[in-house]
């Protein structure tokens, strides 16, 4: 699921060498944290947040019924 995640974030990224990842697993969820610089913040949440929530709905639809959820925060480093 995070090479689907890197392909859309890299898709709307300008600086895709300081783009950084971060994936903690818990119990029930997984969380990944996308580390952009300032300049992609805006390219890669959209205008209202719109590429951010599809981003969001793409990986809940791919994920099986049975394994973990995945939560996506997007950051600034």
């Amino acid at each position: 699921m995070l090479e689907l995640i890197k392909y859309v974030v890299n898709y709307f990224a300008q600086d895709k060498e300081h783009v950084e990842y971060a994936v903690e697993e818990k119990e029930d969820c997984i969380n990944v944290t996308i580390l952009l610089s300032e300049s992609d913040m805006g390219k890669v949440i959209g205008k209202q947040g719109k590429i951010a929530k599809a981003l969001r709905t793409i990986v809940r639809s791919a994920t099986p019924r049975e394994s973990k959820k995945y939560n996506i925060e997007i950051r600034e480093h």
